[in-house]
């Protein structure tokens, strides 16, 4: 049996998930990001604690198709820019297609119409986000963090990091809180 689960984007989240099902006697064949196998089908009751147990730690059990997509879709983003970072020079539209096995365009619309925002703007938030990080750790320079992130020159992620945050990479760097926004929260 498959579960998801919302707001699952980092390896904590699955060591925090794969916990809380360990805690109430279920066993997991594999936790991933925004999904769980389970070896056994669960009960209505084991299921709605599991969902209370889950909402107190930011989590949410999906149901529905479309939610299940998009959140797979985001998920597919969040792994894409904060942990394969070798991988960014492949083009977004052909990678979730593939990862997903579905037409590029039926995604991008059901994520506009679910999220009221699209595929590519949420792929830069996370992209911004991931520059934040890099920033704040202060070990790369702005050209190597240009290159990590596939943007094309310094001017190009200095000129989307100004429009989507209103600082320049040099300006956040001083601010003493750095503003960064948890990814769940994107």
């Amino acid at each position: 049996m498959k579960l998801y689960i919302k707001n699952m984007v980092c390896a904590r989240c699955k060591m925090v998930v794969k916990s809380e099902f360990e805690k109430l006697g279920l066993q997991t064949i594999a936790v991933e990001l925004g999904e769980v196998e389970l070896q056994d089908e669960i009960n209505d009751s084991q299921k709605e604690f599991l969902l209370e147990n889950l909402q107190a730690l930011g989590f949410d059990l999906i149901d529905d198709k479309k939610t299940k997509t998009v959140e797979k879709i985001k998920n597919l983003i969040v792994d894409l820019v904060h942990h394969k970072n070798n991988d960014l020079k492949i083009n977004l539209s052909e990678y979730l297609a593939e990862n997903l096995n579905q037409d590029y365009n039926s995604l991008s619309n059901l994520f506009s119409e679910i999220e009221n925002t699209t595929i590519e703007k949420y792929f830069i938030s996370q992209k911004i986000e991931k520059v934040k990080e890099l920033l704040v750790y202060n070990e790369l320079s702005l050209s190597e963090i240009a290159d990590i992130l596939n943007y094309s020159n310094v001017a190009h992620l200095s000129n989307q990091f100004k429009k989507i945050t209103g600082y320049t990479p040099t300006s956040f760097k001083q601010l003493k809180d750095n503003k960064r926004i948890q990814i769940e929260n994107i």
